[in-house]
């Protein structure tokens, strides 16, 4: 069985500082930067937890396409 988290950790777990680790053993901004990044760039960031199966995040990000024009 794996682990998750309740509802309420997740509503917070994007929340710059919120951490579940005892003092000294991080600084709950993991998660705030990394969504921070992802949406900074168009995307979008998903937690789901489920008892029992585990706590998955599935992250988005947009296709970019770009043309290179060659330096003359």
């Amino acid at each position: 069985a794996g682990h998750c988290m309740d509802k309420e950790i997740v509503e917070q777990v994007f929340e710059p500082f919120f951490t579940t680790k005892e003092v000294w053993q991080g600084t709950g901004l993991g998660l705030s930067m990394a969504q921070g990044s992802i949406t900074g760039c168009g995307g979008k960031i998903i937690v789901e937890s489920d008892p029992g199966k585990g706590t998955t995040f599935d992250m988005f990000l947009p296709r970019v396409r770009r043309t290179y024009e060659k330096e003359e």
